[in-house]
């Protein structure tokens, strides 16, 4: 039975999913330092280049080759800028379920992308990979990402109380760490039926360059575990 995922770039419309790059460490530290990525995430705060450069050219790619998930970094289509990254996350390979994290960048949020690139993983996930189940964990507090899994048809099935830590800042700047409570969402393949669809995706494995096609005439491929640590 396989027990990683291949080596792959997705692509709507708008955004092209591929693996991280040693040129996505400049947009990628920007990304992760933002507030509401630091309020969300289990990311290192401050997040340093030195991270940054970590997960992009080493420990984003070892999340597929030891079979943990996989870490995509999302694009615009037309500006190959980084708009966030959609990572699986604690693959279970007998009962082909996973989780989804991720995260959007500022300068994205309000445009729909975190839709767009969480569901079409999800579809790519479902009919290419086989998998039976997607979920979701999104803090208490983060109605954006609330409304992200809502947009693509997750269904909530109930809280983890106190099973999370979230950051606040202080008027000083600082920030404390908090206890919240998780809302577990899920998605299964047949609720992609009855949710919003975007665009048809399409994949196709990179195996270490781009494929024909896409905006990337060069070449064809976040530390912790964001959850839901993006607006829409």
């Amino acid at each position: 039975m396989t027990t990683t995922f291949p080596d792959v770039t997705i692509s709507t419309d708008r955004l092209v999913l591929r693996p991280f790059e040693e040129e996505d460490v400049i947009a990628l530290t920007e990304m992760m330092n933002d507030e509401h990525v630091t309020a969300w995430s289990s990311a290192p705060h401050p997040y340093t280049r030195a991270d940054a450069r970590r997960w992009a050219t080493r420990r984003s790619h070892t999340e597929r080759t030891t079979g943990r998930g996989i870490a995509l970094a999302v694009t615009e289509f037309l500006t190959q800028r980084l708009v966030g990254t959609v990572h699986l996350k604690n693959t279970n390979w007998r009962t082909r379920s996973t989780e989804a994290a991720y995260a959007t960048a500022p300068w994205a949020r309000g445009e729909g992308y975190a839709s767009e690139s969480v569901l079409a993983v999800a579809q790519w996930l479902f009919r290419e990979q086989g998998f039976e189940r997607l979920e979701l964990r999104t803090a208490a507090d983060n109605t954006a990402a609330q409304q992200v899994a809502q947009k693509i048809g997750c269904i909530s099935e109930g809280v983890l109380r106190n099973a999370w830590i979230v950051r606040t800042q202080n008027p000083d700047g600082d920030w404390a760490d908090s206890r919240t409570d998780l809302i577990v969402w899920s998605l299964l393949p047949e609720d992609l039926d009855e949710g919003e669809d975007f665009d048809t995706y399409e994949s196709y494995a990179t195996h270490g360059s781009h494929a024909p096609g896409t905006p990337y005439g060069q070449h064809s491929g976040a530390y912790g575990h964001p959850v839901g640590a993006d607006r829409k």
